[in-house]
């Protein structure tokens, strides 16, 4: 997994290819997590992202609390094997997505 990070005033765009599963939802967290402070606006792009396991979710909750208390988050280009994963866990009623 690789993920690219850009902020631009109080917008945090995140960037992430590869799995978010069990093995790398630690790394997605440590390079996510600690810059969010200060931002009001975290964007996930999900483009490059084909799977994401329960550990993912996990930390897809984590950082939608986080970010409810001080702004918003948003995941965009998110493909339809993420959506499907979103659809069967319950997660399309709590996360903001854009598919495609």
């Amino acid at each position: 997994m690789n993920i690219k990070r850009t902020k631009s005033n109080d917008t945090l765009t995140v960037v992430i290819n590869g799995r978010i599963d069990t093995a790398t939802a630690p790394d997605f967290e440590a390079n996510v997590k600690p810059y969010i402070d200060g931002v009001a606006h975290l964007i996930l792009d999900f483009k490059d992202v084909n799977y994401v396991s329960s550990a993912g979710l996990r930390v897809l909750l984590s950082l939608h609390k986080i970010m409810m208390k001080q702004g918003d988050m948003k995941l965009v280009n998110v493909g339809e094997a993420v959506v499907d994963v979103f659809e069967v866990t319950g997660f399309d009623e709590i996360l903001d997505y854009e598919c495609c």
